[in-house]
């Protein structure tokens, strides 16, 4: 039924309410159920390390904003080339959408290959510029280095799996991740721990393991995202329906082309970077108040996924929908879909965020054994609870507007609020009342930010259906 509705979506068939409400459902959930296992496996992930002690938790959290604002960046320069596809596809205009996606591929790689060699060669300084103690910069290093490495396999496993859900496919790339999280864990377990002996019925058995610690956390990371990533092409290039490497004339990097992956990715680009920026001076506010607050804040991050990645598997769900009802032609039903999407957000993230306020800590206690971790990471947690139904309306409208490739606006709205909210209110409280006053500023910016984003959104003279007109 969802391909026959997106099919009838292409070809300017009336969807009704009910219809338009059932496609968000049917083409998010896939996502969805993706980016919670996603977060799942980060969970226990977390909980492996955190298993560690405060120190080597710590060592991983410190450089955690970093490796964010560099999946950022690839993941803005694979909107450029998902968008045009989704556009293409929506017009029927296969072939072309087949050039896309082998030009988008190669730049997205190329970007993670450079992206690979900036970290390799900050790496040694990385944790003392954000200010991690001497004790975790030596493991925050090895750690970092290794990560480095799964860039280029993330580039290529982000723009293949955007190619195949904008082409309606939500299926294969959510298994994929699915799969490349239960690989991460397997791989950590091998990898993070030493050796041990189990003694049954009398006999002795040994399980050979690694005992890398927080290097065989990275590891596991790289190995999995080496396995997804090459996944992800095979099914891009060989089984997919109208997206597969055929033997044609394809058309070479032209100036429409690249001038519109400029338009989308640049704006998106310039909010990852400085939103990721604003991170890591965040990381620099936490860091000097110790390992159990740096430890706090980045299991509590962990744990608040379980929150918003509902609202980013809608977010793409509304970008395929919105760009192919752009490329059909379809402008007032894309506007309508916007709409569904976000409330639909709004909806799912506030009763998750009350499932978070209820269950904080126990959540933050299966990641860490020390009692001032648990405690900390659950009050923050309740802080940001609050902000969960706006922070719904920025994540699903920021994909609603990439299916119109508007990208600036959101982005501008992004960073002003990140740093002219968030960062000075940080500062000030997080030297009165600690890690509370730094989750407290985050959360007043996302509700401002969403509140404005609904006002974009509503707003007749500047809706996005304007935007695409102009």
């Amino acid at each position: 039924m969802k391909k026959d509705l997106l099919a009838d979506l292409r070809r300017g068939k009336h969807l009704n309410t009910r219809e338009m409400l059932y496609l968000t459902m049917t083409l998010a959930l896939p996502s969805i159920i993706a980016e919670v296992s996603y977060l799942f496996m980060s969970f226990i992930d977390a909980s492996m390390v955190g298993s560690l002690g405060a120190n080597a938790s710590a060592s991983v959290g410190i450089v955690a904003t970093t490796t964010w604002l560099l999946g950022g960046i690839i993941r803005s320069a694979t909107l450029g080339f998902t968008v045009q596809v989704a556009h293409l596809y929506g017009a029927e205009d296969y072939k072309n959408a087949r050039s896309v996606c082998l030009h988008g591929v190669l730049t997205v790689l190329c970007i993670g290959l450079g992206l690979c060699a900036i970290a390799l060669s900050i790496s040694g300084f990385l944790p003392g510029w954000l200010g991690g103690q001497q004790n975790i910069r030596a493991d925050a290093t090895k750690y970092f280095v290794i990560y480095a490495f799964s860039l280029p396999f993330m580039a290529i496993n982000n723009t293949s799996g955007g190619m195949l859900q904008c082409s309606g496919n939500m299926k294969v790339p959510s298994v994929l991740n699915v799969i490349s999280c239960v690989l991460d864990v397997v791989f950590n377990f091998f990898l993070i721990y030493p050796s041990k002996v189990f003694h049954i019925f009398g006999h002795e058995f040994v399980l050979h393991r690694a005992g890398l610690g927080v290097r065989g956390a990275a590891l596991g990371t790289t190995l999995a995202a080496a396995c997804c990533g090459l996944a992800m092409v095979y099914f891009l290039f060989v089984r997919s329906e109208n997206l597969h490497f055929r033997r044609e004339k394809r058309k070479k990097f032209d100036k429409v082309e690249i001038t519109s992956a400029l338009q989308i990715s640049l704006p998106v680009a310039f909010q990852n970077i400085l939103s990721g920026g604003a991170q890591i001076v965040a990381t620099g506010i936490v860091a000097p108040l110790g390992p159990v607050a740096i430890s706090a804040n980045s299991f509590a991050v962990t744990t608040e996924g379980f929150c918003y990645m509902p609202g980013f598997g809608i977010a793409a769900a509304a970008t395929t929908m919105v760009g192919q009802s752009i490329g059909a032609g379809r402008k007032k039903t894309a506007k309508r879909l916007g709409w569904i999407c976000i409330l639909s957000g709004m909806v799912i993230m506030t009763l998750t965020g009350a499932l978070m306020y209820i269950f904080s800590y126990p959540l933050i206690g299966l990641l860490s054994p020390v009692e001032d971790i648990r405690e900390l990471g659950a009050a923050v947690l309740r802080i940001e609870a609050f902000a969960e139904p706006f922070f719904a309306a920025q994540i699903v409208g920021s994909g609603v507007f990439r299916g119109f490739k508007d990208t600036l606006g959101p982005s501008i709205i992004d960073f002003a609020t990140m740093w002219l909210v968030r960062l000075p209110l940080a500062y000030v409280l997080a030297r009165i009342i600690g890690l509370r006053g730094v989750w407290i500023a985050m959360c007043l910016q996302l509700i401002i930010e969403g509140i404005i984003f609904l006002i974009r959104m509503a707003l007749k003279n500047r809706n996005v259906v304007d935007l695409v007109e102009e």
